[in-house]
């Protein structure tokens, strides 16, 4: 639609994993949470919430703290660093969740690191139900192990709550042979398979993520979050970003 508001007709996806990277939170280039793309993530997840999809969000913290770039540190373990990366997460969860309450979506927030004063901890089955009830949930903490990603978290949880798709918000188009950031003329991929994927080294997903969809044929769809409406839009099953399957249409 020319406002970017999305049609509430039915989806072809009853149950969604969606993937937002922890420079979602922020401004392109800054650390930190930025107000205005929290609120603007909020505002095109309640027009989700308004069709029959079950929503489910695995949030990054790379906007506040990426456990990786500590890990080299001489003063701080590699297992430290990656569990200071996992409470980021937990930040960029809370604020989500007042953002879209704020809008008047039901959420929950469960976390893999026990919290209970914020967070209920992740329990497949409650997990599940609050779905079925409507609930949007955000899961933080990664996995709650370290040196996992949290694209690996999204892949392990999307498995786990048995969802049709994982979603791979990003803030290009999709897939590219090249950084379209640093080529212009970089070729988009309209769809790949897995191996093509892990073969091509696209860096999009790491391959631990990519290894897990595969194992259990979970479709995954990178696409550009910023432009309004994107994320409702393929939700609904428009062709927009790169579709990653056992195999090409």
């Amino acid at each position: 639609m020319a406002d970017g508001s999305v049609a509430t007709s039915p989806v072809p996806f009853g149950r969604v994993l969606l993937k937002l990277s922890g420079e979602g939170f922020g401004r392109s280039g800054e650390s930190g949470l930025s107000m205005q793309s929290l609120e603007n993530i909020a505002e095109q997840l309640k027009q989700v919430a308004t069709t029959n999809v079950q929503l489910a969000i695995v949030v990054g913290g790379g906007n506040i703290l990426r456990g990786r770039e500590f890990a080299a540190s001489p003063s701080i373990k590699p297992a430290t660093a990656h569990y200071m990366g996992m409470l980021a997460t937990m930040i960029n969860g809370l604020a989500l969740q007042d953002a879209l309450e704020h809008v008047g979506v039901p959420t929950r927030l469960m976390s893999a690191i026990r919290s209970e004063g914020v967070a209920e901890p992740f329990i497949r089955r409650r997990c599940v139900r609050h779905l079925e009830k409507g609930r949007v949930v955000i899961l933080a903490g990664g996995t709650g192990s370290p040196f996992c990603t949290t694209d690996t978290a999204a892949a392990l949880r999307g498995r786990e709550l048995d969802v049709d798709v994982l979603l791979k918000a990003t803030r290009v188009d999709g897939i590219y042979a090249e950084d379209p950031e640093k080529n212009p003329h970089a070729v988009r991929y309209a769809e790949l398979t897995y191996q093509d994927m892990l073969s091509r080294n696209l860096q999009v997903m790491d391959a631990q993520a990519v290894h897990h969809c595969k194992e259990h044929n979970l479709p995954i769809i990178v696409f550009n979050y910023k432009r309004p409406g994107n994320i409702g839009r393929v939700i609904a099953g428009e062709a927009i970003g790169t579709r990653v399957s056992s195999r090409v249409h």
